[in-house]
């Protein structure tokens, strides 16, 4: 087995504190849409995250990217800030988080086949198969924890869409972060985003707000969307898949599911079973295992 380099190690711990700020998403969407509209909560919370990108790269005076990195910027601006939040959102309408979790443990093998086709990453077959046990021992996992009721084929098509969308949004900005810094890929995603997410919030909210009776907690939920799994979030993890190969280092989102639990048992005081705990030492390996064959990456990520 090949010995993980420095590079590959540290990109592998930022790839984690990305997703334990991602781990937040599902949670806090569920406790946002019960007090604003779908769509809103989505726009809303990317809204949030543009205004603190355009502060923070008017104060470090950062450069207009160039000409042949907007492309991909757009495109990832479409995922991050349209596709996963808004697919999310419609679909937490109509089912429980614990049903979203059965399909979005297919995440992070859906980005590492996107990385692979796109980015031409090589992958070894031992990979592949320890992504696949980690896949399976998640949807088992969400199975056995009740996720497979309470769905609709409706809402199951959006969670799809989500995670799709998602996985290729986190293959495209990652490939630009080996010339742009990645809290610099995350800030220009959202600001490209403003001349349509700020109007268009407040159009709903004017048009939305009457409908519902929006609480504290709600508001914060929104607040903490646009703040951790908007922006700052993608800082670690798209420093992280350049560092570790976006195939290998999305492997890390298998955690995910499992740490979304621990802020429920945490926050909401979840009880936390025997399987909770057989599920989590299997999903650990799988991803210790995914990181341990050879594998390719192009390419440093700018600092």
């Amino acid at each position: 087995m090949a010995k993980l380099s420095r590079a590959h190690r540290a990109g592998l711990g930022w790839a984690f504190a990305g997703v334990l700020l991602f781990s937040l998403s599902v949670p806090l969407t569920k406790e946002a849409v019960g007090g604003f509209d779908p769509f809103l909560t989505a726009t809303g919370r990317a809204a949030i995250a543009g205004l603190l990108a355009a502060a923070a790269l008017a104060v470090r005076r950062v450069p207009v990217p160039e000409r042949r990195h907007w492309r991909p910027l757009f495109f990832t601006m479409l995922g991050a800030v349209f596709g996963w939040p808004i697919l999310l959102a419609l679909a937490l309408r109509h089912t429980t988080s614990a049903h979203a979790a059965v399909i979005a443990a297919f995440m992070p093998l859906a980005t590492a086949v996107i990385a692979v086709l796109r980015e031409r990453e090589r992958a070894s077959r031992q990979f592949w198969v320890a992504a696949s046990v980690g896949t399976a021992a998640l949807v088992a996992f969400a199975l056995a924890q009740g996720g497979g009721s309470g769905g609709s084929l409706e809402a199951d098509l959006l969670v799809v869409g989500a995670v799709f969308s998602s996985a290729w949004c986190y293959v495209l900005g990652a490939s630009v972060t080996r010339e742009i810094p990645g809290w610099q890929v995350i800030s220009w995603v959202v600001v490209i985003a403003l001349p349509v997410t700020v109007p268009a919030s407040i159009v709903l909210w004017l048009e939305t707000h009457g409908g519902y009776h929006t609480n504290a907690g709600e508001w914060t939920s929104l607040v903490l969307l646009g703040v951790s799994s908007m922006y700052v979030g993608f800082f670690a993890w798209y420093r992280g898949l350049a560092l570790a190969g976006i195939a290998r280092g999305g492997q890390v989102q298998q955690l995910q599911a499992l740490l979304t639990l621990a802020w429920s048992a945490l926050l909401l005081g979840e009880r936390v079973t025997g399987t909770t705990v057989a599920a989590a030492v299997a999903v650990v390996v799988a991803v210790v295992w995914s990181q341990r064959g050879r594998h390719t990456v192009a390419a440093a990520p700018q600092e």
